[in-house]
């Protein structure tokens, strides 16, 4: 099953105008090495002002040397997620600077302690393959958080993991981290941890850390998602379209930006427009829009053969709760119908308002839900059935059938949350509703969910790393 927006023709309008905002417009590119190597590329570039014209050349060069497919493996390399391999990956959070309190219904700052937790609970959950942070911790020192939290998450949990990376300077710690893991720095970039994130920040402009990060891993190199988040009627055009040609230009600049500095970094196209709600001025995680828009941006991955990372299966309510699992549901099962390569960031408490556990643990059924929406149906002589429908004839029925026994667990799903008992013993059990549901289990995972440690040699390594990172900067 896929779905599809665009025609052929309409795919070449978007390519052509991204194209031209590119030549005639630019990207403001505030980092004099990549500039220069831009320049040498064919871009004109204004160093005064930082911004650098990209004409078609070189977009067509930088998309022809990308690497388009990778792989991520876990401490236990036997969990993986595949890029490009026509694979669905989903991800927690990376990180976020608010918990939620789901006793109290309140927001704090986020802890290690936190991310630890969300590693685990990651770890746990069976539809979450790359696990995120979740939690930006407050009492991590900031310009080496980055390395603590990779140290807690490597603890917590055996696969692939994603967080938001700091600079260049913390970058290199993380190297170390990564190569230790590994065992050498070759192992480390045959088989990556995880992947970098470069946010272009719109319209049509990047950040210097954000560049400056790539120098450090591309001595893998690491695999980058190119994802601006652009804002329909703010950051972006009101019109759907015109949001999604400004972004599709900035992430062919940042694929650009990603080869200049090393040919065949494999990059995954982050097309992840939002609107804004111009009632709130609020940004908007699930509205029908934002499924529109990341079906479209779906199929430009796919023009240029790219892997795609796309902002689905969100919610803008703050609990697990009817509307978090109409927004889940609804944009999760378009984006996969489209053909997407991971969904994300899952997790959030709203837009970017803090991160929920329990909101982790309803969308987890929801990406099952969905799963089994694509897995389709198939027909063959066995599920056909007409020689059973034959025997069993007019007024019986299949419960004590073989063929009933052999198939059930195959054609049919068995939700962990979702409700379907009769109302008496709903009620007798407790009459939870959702939210409830999901924090009882969430509470369960973390009581009960052990994760394998990791080799006591190569513990005591990653906190010496951790350590000399923190006092590199105290």
């Amino acid at each position: 099953m896929k779905l599809t927006q665009f025609t052929k023709p309409e795919k070449e309008r978007i390519h052509q105008a991204s194209l031209d905002v590119l030549a005639s417009v630019g990207v403001t590119v505030p980092h004099p090495e990549t500039l220069r190597r831009l320049e040498s590329m064919g871009a004109t570039v204004d160093h005064a002002s930082s911004r650098a014209l990209i004409p078609s050349t070189l977009v067509d060069w930088a998309l022809a040397r990308a690497g388009k497919r990778f792989t991520l493996y876990g401490r236990d390399q036997s969990r993986l997620a595949r890029f490009g391999f026509g694979a669905r990956n989903y991800n927690s959070i990376a990180g976020e600077a608010l918990w939620l309190d789901e006793e109290k219904m309140e927001r704090r700052y986020a802890t290690l302690a936190d991310v630890a937790a969300a590693s685990r609970l990651g770890d746990a959950l069976s539809a979450i393959n790359v696990v995120g942070a979740m939690a930006d911790p407050s009492d991590a020192p900031r310009a080496v958080q980055d390395v603590l939290i990779t140290a807690a998450m490597l603890k917590n949990t055996t696969k692939p993991i994603t967080f938001w990376f700091n600079t260049r300077q913390s970058g290199a710690f993380i190297s170390e981290i990564l190569i230790a893991l590994a065992g050498s720095e070759k192992k480390a970039a045959a088989k990556p941890l995880t992947y970098n994130f470069l946010e272009p920040i719109s319209p049509l402009r990047f950040a210097f850390n954000g560049i400056d990060l790539l120098y450090e891993f591309a001595r893998f190199p690491l695999p980058v998602s190119i994802g601006p988040m652009a804002q329909a009627g703010a950051t972006g055009p009101v019109t759907l379209v015109g949001t999604m040609v400004q972004e599709n230009a900035e992430i062919l600049a940042g694929i650009c930006i990603t080869q200049v500095i090393r040919e065949g970094t494999p990059v995954c196209y982050g097309g992840i427009p939002h609107i804004m709600d111009m009632r709130t001025t609020q940004m908007v995680f699930a509205g029908p829009e934002q499924a529109l828009m990341a079906v479209g941006m779906v199929e430009m991955a796919k023009f240029y053969k790219l892997p795609s990372y796309i902002n689905v299966g969100l919610t803008d309510s703050k609990i697990p709760d009817a509307q978090a699992g109409l927004e889940a549901g609804v944009t999760l099962v378009l984006g996969a119908l489209a053909g997407a390569d991971i969904f994300g960031h899952m997790g959030i408490c709203g837009v970017d308002q803090a991160t929920s556990l329990s909101m982790l643990v309803m969308q987890n059924e929801v990406i099952e839900y969905v799963e089994r929406i694509l897995r389709g149906t198939e027909v063959n002589d066995n599920t056909l059935a007409v020689e059973l429908i034959k025997s069993v004839g007019p007024g019986g029925n299949y419960l004590a059938e073989m063929h009933t026994a052999e198939n059930l667990r195959r054609e049919f799903w068995f939700p962990a949350l979702l409700d379907r008992q009769f109302f008496d013993a709903w009620k007798s059990s407790g009459a939870l509703d959702m939210a409830s549901r999901c924090r009882e289990t969430k509470d369960r995972f973390l009581r009960d969910h052990v994760v394998p440690p990791l080799d006591p040699q190569l513990e005591r390594e990653i906190d010496r790393i951790s350590a000399a990172a923190v006092k590199s900067v105290s």
